[in-house]
């Protein structure tokens, strides 16, 4: 049975992707998509497998991962509202490349094949937002292999706080960080190490923990830490 068409149609204008749609486009576009519900740890697309739509995150956190036989994981990325995920596969009909697991409950919007593809051909703003954040993901994907290539453990914490702060009330706070295991797998170390790393930026006033926050206190030598 097919989840429930979205109760409220204008929650997609709401979708940067789908901003400039009129309201006729939108209620057209809307009878098309569904609204779904994830619990935490829910796979929303699995590596080698058929991606069949495109999903928009409304609410909560997805990683995106590569699996591998032993259980082991490498996080490619977390993305959060607004972000969407199975464009590549919609594009070049290949099967993913990656899991996306929910980090927490999530609500998404699930747009098919069909009803993207034609949204690209027929909206110029949709491809270009769309080509913008590919080149985005690649541009993360370089620097990511850069820091493996060139940056040691201490430099890749110290730049992967900096990359995912956020500027609140005159701060650069991470708001929801990541758990040191998730870390781990981000950077490509093992977390007794990041935990060493952490407890060090924290007895050197770098950083300040609180809670889940993670609150940058001397951004210029973190920076300057986490640089190749």
């Amino acid at each position: 049975m097919l989840p429930p068409i979205i109760p409220n149609p204008q929650i997609l204008k709401t979708v940067p992707l789908l901003s400039s749609f009129t309201d006729q486009q939108i209620a057209t576009l809307a009878s098309c998509v569904q609204h779904r519900s994830y619990p935490r740890g829910a796979l929303i697309l699995r590596a080698g497998e058929e991606t069949d739509a495109l999903y928009v995150i409304l609410s909560g956190r997805v990683k995106v991962l590569i699996p591998d036989e032993e259980g082991r994981e490498v996080i490619l990325t977390m993305l959060g509202s607004q972000d969407f995920v199975g464009e590549m596969g919609l594009l070049d009909e290949l099967p993913s490349s990656a899991t996306v697991e929910t980090l927490e409950p999530c609500d998404m919007l699930r747009i098919p094949r069909t009803a993207f593809m034609s949204c690209m051909e027929s909206h110029s703003d949709v491809a270009m937002q769309v080509m913008k954040n590919l080149v985005k993901r690649l541009r993360d994907a370089d620097r990511k292999i850069e820091s493996l290539a060139l940056i040691d453990v201490y430099g890749r914490v110290a730049r992967l706080i900096i990359d995912m702060a956020e500027l609140t009330d005159g701060s650069w706070v991470v708001p929801k960080a990541p758990a040191k295991q998730e870390i781990a797998r981000m950077i490509g170390a093992s977390r007794e190490m990041v935990s060493r790393v952490i407890k060090d930026l924290q007895e050197k006033n770098l950083i300040r923990t609180d809670k889940r926050k993670i609150i940058v206190i001397d951004r210029q030598s973190m920076a300057h830490r986490g640089s190749a």
